[in-house]
C-alpha cells in the first residue's frame, strides 16, 4: 500500500527543485532530444533527495536504465524516494536511517545491474567495484565523483595503480567547488544546525575545523549571523588565508576551551580527538559537515561519558565523567543532510548539469581515457555558467577584437 501523504509531499519537493534548477532543465530538454545515453546502464550512489531525484530523471530522460541508492545512511527523503519509484518507475533503493548492513545492501543493489557508468559521491560505490564487487569491474567505463573526500580517495587509488577506468572529478570543477562547496555548504550547514538545535548562533564562540572551499562557506555564513569565528587548520597556507580573511587561527586543543558550536569540514578522520573532548567547554554543541561520521571521535566520546541522552530529534546529549555536558548533532553524520534538506536547489542547479554533462563528455571520450582521475573541460563550466546567467537574467560584457589581441599578444604593451 502505498502512503499517499508522504508519495505527495515527494512529489511536491520534486517539484519545487525542478522549478529551481534551470540549467539542469536546460540540459534536460536536449538529453530528451538526443538520448545521449540510450542504452547505458548508470548506477548512482547520491544523497537521495529533491535535488538529486530531478538529476536521476535527466539521465533516465536521456535514455539510460538508472539505479540509485543513497552514499549516506541519513541523508535520503523518504518522500522523494517514493516519489521517484512511483512517478518516475526509479529504481530507488534508500531510506533514512539506514542500519551499515542496510546501506551496503542498497550498494549492491545498484552494482547488480552491472552499471556501464557510475556517478558517486564519496567513492563507495567505485571503491566497492574495486573490492568486494569485482564481478562487475570489466563492464564499467567510468564514473564521476562529487565531493571532496570522494575526490581524495580516488586520487589516492589512481596513484596506487589500482583505479581501474577514468574517473571524472566533478568536485574540481568550477562550476562545483566555487558555489556548491563554498556558498551552498555554507547555507545548509547552518540549515540543518539550526533544525537540529533551535538556538542563536550570534554571539557565540564558533570553530570551523578546516579552511578549504567548505570551511570558507561555513566560516562566512556565521561571521554574517554574528558568531566570533575561529578556524583550525593544518595547511599553513590556508591559515594564513583564514587569519587575512578576518579570522582567529588556533589549534584545536586552544580553540576547544571556549567553543560554544564547533563545525567540522575537512574530509579527513579525528579531527576532533579525545585530547580535545578533554579540555572542551562544557555544552559544546559539536556538528559535521564532512562526508563521513568520523571527523568527530565518537570512540573517544563514549570513554569520556557516562551516558548519552537523545535530548532532541537530532541532538545526543554526553554527560562526561567529569560532569560536563557535550553535544553532537545526527551522529557526527553530515548535519546538512541529515537534520537539514541539503544545499539550496539553485547551488544543486549547477553541480548537477556539470554531473549530467560531464556523464555524456566521458560516454563520448571514454575510450581515449586512461584509468585516472580527470577535471572537467573548460568548456563544460562556461557554457553551465553563462546558461545560469540567463536564468539569472544577468547579462556580462564581451572583449573587443583589439582587447582580445592585446591579451594574446606579447608585442604591444601599451
Amino acid at each position: 500500500m502505498v502512503d499517499k501523504e508522504l508519495l505527495e509531499k515527494g512529489t511536491l519537493r520534486l517539484r519545487w527543485a525542478e522549478a529551481h534548477m534551470p540549467v539542469l532543465a536546460a540540459v534536460r530538454e536536449r538529453f530528451k532530444k538526443e538520448k545521449p545515453l540510450k542504452g547505458l546502464k548508470v548506477g548512482m550512489a547520491l544523497h537521495t533527495e529533491a535535488k538529486t531525484g530531478i538529476l536521476a530523471v535527466t539521465i533516465a530522460e536521456a535514455g539510460a536504465e538508472v539505479r540509485l541508492a543513497s552514499c549516506n545512511p541519513l541523508s535520503t527523503d523518504d518522500s522523494v524516494a517514493l516519489a521517484l519509484r512511483e512517478n518516475y518507475g526509479l529504481k530507488v533503493y534508500a531510506k533514512k536511517g539506514e542500519t551499515s548492513e542496510e546501506y551496503y545492501q542498497n550498494l549492491n543493489s545498484v552494482l547488480d545491474m552491472k552499471p556501464d557508468y557510475i556517478i558517486d559521491d564519496g567513492a563507495d560505490l567505485i571503491t566497492m567495484v574495486h573490492t568486494s564487487r569485482k564481478d562487475v569491474l570489466d563492464n564499467i567505463k567510468g564514473a564521476n565523483e562529487e565531493t571532496t573526500t570522494g575526490v581524495i580517495r580516488l586520487r589516492a587509488m589512481a596513484n596506487d595503480g589500482v583505479l581501474k577506468f577514468p574517473v571524472m572529478a566533478v568536485n574540481d570543477s568550477k562550476m562545483k567547488f566555487l558555489f556548491d562547496n563554498r556558498y551552498g555548504t555554507g547555507q545548509s550547514a547552518f540549515d540543518g544546525w539550526m533544525t537540529a538545535t533551535n538556538l542563536m548562533v550570534s554571539g557565540k564562540n564558533l570553530v570551523v575545523a578546516g579552511y578549504g572551499w567548505c570551511g570558507k562557506g561555513v566560516a562566512m555564513r556565521a561571521k554574517g549571523l554574528g558568531a566570533n569565528v575561529t578556524v583550525t587548520e593544518v595547511d599553513p597556507i590556508r591559515a594564513i588565508e583564514a587569519k587575512m580573511d578576518g579570522f582567529q587561527v588556533k589549534r584545536m586543543v586552544d580553540a576547544v576551551k571556549t567553543a560554544e558550536i564547533l563545525i567540522t569540514v575537512t574530509g579527513c578522520k579525528d579531527i576532533v580527538r579525545k585530547e580535545h573532548l578533554e579540555v572542551m567547554r562544557d555544552g559544546c554543541i559539536m556538528g559535521n559537515v564532512g562526508h563521513f561520521d568520523n571527523e568527530i571521535s565518537k570512540p573517544a566520546l563514549n570513554e569520556l561519558s557516562k551516558g548519552r541522552t537523545r535530548v532532541r530529534e537530532f541532538v545526543d546529549e554526553y554527560e562526561m565523567k567529569d560532569g560536563r555536558k557535550l553535544y553532537l548533532i545526527s551522529d557526527g553524520r553530515l548535519m546538512n543532510l541529515a537534520a537539514g534538506q541539503g544545499h539550496p536547489a539553485e547551488i544543486m542547479d549547477m553541480s548537477f548539469a556539470v554531473q549530467a554533462l560531464g556523464l555524456e563528455y566521458m560516454v563520448k571520450n571514454h575510450a581515449s581515457m586512461d584509468a585516472k582521475v580527470y577535471t572537467a573541460p573548460d568548456s563544460l563550466d562556461y557554457e553551465i555558467a553563462r546558461t545560469k546567467l540567463a536564468a539569472m537574467d544577468v547579462t556580462i560584457d564581451d572583449l573587443t577584437e583589439e582587447q582580445r589581441a592585446y591579451i594574446t599578444g606579447w608585442q604591444e604593451g601599451t
